[in-house]
C-alpha cells in the first residue's frame, strides 16, 4: 500500500472521488485519511463544493464565485 503525503493525496482527490484509482491506491488514500484530519477535512470541503456546484462548466459561474474558488486553489495548491 502506498503512503501519502498530504500534497500527494489531494492531487488524487478527484481520481478517489471518481473511483479511478487502482486498488493500492485507494487503499492509501483510505488509509491516510483514516489518521490524518486535515485531510479528512479538505475531503468534506471538497465533497461540499462539488455538491454546491454540481455539473456546472466554470463559465457559467458567477465572477466572483469563480475568483473565490481560483483563490482557494491556490491558497492549496502554491
Amino acid at each position: 500500500m502506498k503512503r501519502f503525503t498530504c500534497d500527494e493525496l489531494a492531487e488524487q482527490l478527484t481520481a478517489y472521488l471518481d473511483d479511478a484509482l487502482d486498488q493500492p491506491t485507494r487503499a492509501g488514500v483510505r488509509a491516510h485519511l483514516s489518521g490524518c484530519e486535515g485531510c479528512a477535512r479538505f475531503l468534506d470541503q471538497f465533497r461540499a463544493t462539488v455538491r454546491a456546484l454540481g455539473d456546472q462548466p466554470p463559465e457559467k459561474l458567477s465572477a466572483p464565485v469563480r475568483d473565490r474558488l481560483m483563490s482557494a486553489f491556490r491558497e492549496r495548491h502554491p
